[in-house]
């Protein structure tokens, strides 16, 4: 009995693993990220998109299990042609996900998502090229691009069908000008500017010419109106100078003579080497041998008090014209005034 007992315990335990290896090959979970297929022969017979415990025929059942999230694809950047033959270069975003798993496996095979990116990117590609080429460039480089990415996410969405996919959305992330006319534009803004820049430039010249033709214009009219009045006002003090002479020599003839020889020797005299040739009775020295006092003739009517200037008729007061202003490093500020009349003036 005791040796029937052992006998059905040994075998007992290779049927325990042999029944524990049979379930577990028979047993699969599909997690919530992911879509299964279940092939038998490599022909589908079952379709798991519902999280949780599932079950197989062990040996003979296979598992096959694809991503069911989103997914990105990226396209290498491209050139494209507008509408206005203007070639930009374009890199684009593509988001998709798998939603006929049955199909996809008949599109794609054993190769799964990298097939299905392979096959997908010259689709979306086509349709970038075919959307952008109806278009002109300024509506591509534009900040409202929303229709334009919807017309190629429909395109995309069009042809990519039957890989039991769904193209959620494209975005394109970036749209620029190819090297060598970025170049070429640069160049161009910056010979625009340098234009606009001499442009400036030569209007500032010409404001300036004008600024300093009517200063100098100004200054040739201040500097003649002054001229003109100094002229006045030098004849006019001219003029009192010989009223002055007059009365003098009305009051005493004979003492105008005598400063007006002193005046003379003055100006005969000075300097170091003066010589003169002249007889020594000559009438010019003739108030260095004696005062003249023998030859006073004084006037006989009387001169009334006061002079001839006094009674020239006083000019009116000056008006200034035109006051400036400046400064100096080595003076303080100070004011010129350019009079309207000058003092004398009448």
């Amino acid at each position: 009995m005791a040796a029937r007992k052992n006998l059905l315990t040994a075998l007992a335990l290779p049927a325990l693993v042999v029944v524990a290896v049979l379930a577990g090959s028979a047993l699969f979970i599909v997690d919530e990220r992911e879509k299964a297929l279940v092939l038998r022969l490599g022909r589908v017979v079952d379709v798991q998109e519902t999280p949780g415990l599932n079950f197989k025929l062990p040996f003979i059942d296979n598992v096959v299990k694809y991503d069911g999230r989103i997914l990105g694809l990226p396209t290498s950047p491209l050139e494209v042609t507008p509408l206005d033959d203007r070639r930009l270069v374009v890199d684009a975003f593509a988001r998709w996900r798998i939603t006929d798993p049955v199909r996809f496996r008949q599109a794609v095979g054993v190769q799964g998502i990298q097939a299905a990116e392979m096959r997908l990117e010259p689709i979306v590609i086509d349709a970038i090229r075919g959307v952008l080429g109806t278009v002109p460039s300024t509506s591509v480089l534009s900040d409202d691009r929303t229709s334009l990415m919807n017309q190629i996410r429909d395109e995309a969405r069009s042809n990519s069908g039957g890989l039991g996919i769904e193209i959620i959305d494209v975005r394109l992330t970036r749209t620029d000008l190819p090297e060598q006319n970025l170049n070429a534009t640069y160049a161009r803004m910056r010979a625009e500017r340098a234009r606009e820049a001499a442009d400036e430039v030569a209007r500032g010249n010409e404001a300036a010419q004008r600024v300093r033709a009517a200063a100098d214009r100004t200054v040739v009219e201040l500097t003649s109106e002054a001229g003109r009045r100094s002229e006045i006002v030098r004849g006019e003090a001219d003029a009192q100078r010989n009223a002055i002479y007059a009365d003098a020599y009305g009051r005493d003839p004979e003492f105008f003579a005598f400063t007006r020889s002193l005046t003379s020797y003055q100006r005969a005299l000075q300097g170091s080497n003066s010589s003169m040739v002249m007889q020594p009775d000559s009438e010019f020295f003739s108030y260095l041998s004696s005062d003249g006092a023998a030859n006073a003739n004084p006037a006989s009517t009387p001169v009334p008090p006061g002079n001839s200037a006094e009674r020239l008729v006083c000019p009116a007061p000056p008006r200034p014209l035109r006051a400036r202003t400046w400064s100096s490093p080595r003076w303080s500020t100070a004011t010129a005034t350019v009079w309207a009349n000058p003092p004398g003036s009448s």
